[in-house]
């Protein structure tokens, strides 16, 4: 019987990749060692990521880091590009290094026909990784799932604790607080 290996790649081999030019025919997410290849976007998913950055840019000014489509570093074996990441304000806009959990108030997906992987995969990375919340923008449903404090479980399984589904016509309160994103209209 032969032994069959699978190898993993690390974030700095990820990125030579990229400066190879190996990623030209679309964008790759490194998960857990992992490249994935980002399926297209179609037009609701766009329309409401260019909603959704426009009205938290708005919103939040200089409070906080609005990342629209850009990597967040996780761990040495993953290094996702979520739809949008509500981080921390710095000033440099992170020059030196993409933000880690640490740096991130929420992450925030948009999805239609990755809500199965988002939920599933996504999820307990996001969670795995310590991100205090992940919000799945869920367009089948017209609705917002809020997933809070991340968590394992006594099989080792990592989600989060608590999961709140706001309305279309509904608000949230962000994490930083004092901030509340109206979903009315984000929808497309």
């Amino acid at each position: 019987m032969v032994a069959i290996s699978v190898k993993r790649f690390t974030t700095s081999e990820f990125h030579r990749l990229g400066e190879l030019g190996f990623f030209d025919n679309g964008p790759v997410e490194l998960i857990r060692g992992e490249l994935i290849e980002m399926s297209p976007k179609r037009t609701p998913h766009s329309v409401c990521n260019t909603r959704l950055v426009r009205r938290l840019i708005l919103l939040l000014g200089e409070r906080a880091t609005v990342r629209g489509q850009e990597p967040i570093m996780l761990s040495e074996h993953s290094e996702p590009s979520p739809d949008v990441v509500v981080a921390k304000y710095r000033q440099d806009d992170y020059l030196e290094r993409h933000p880690g959990p640490d740096d991130c108030w929420a992450v925030m997906e948009i999805s239609d026909s990755t809500l199965g992987y988002d939920r599933g995969n996504k999820l307990s990375l996001y969670a795995e990784s310590g991100v205090r919340q992940y919000w799945i923008f869920n367009l089948v449903n017209r609705q917002l799932e809020v997933y809070r404090e991340p968590y394992q479980d006594s099989q080792g399984n990592y989600g989060y604790r608590q999961k709140l589904t706001y309305l279309a016509t509904e608000n949230v309160e962000l994490p930083m607080g004092d901030c509340v994103l109206e979903l009315d209209g984000l929808f497309p």
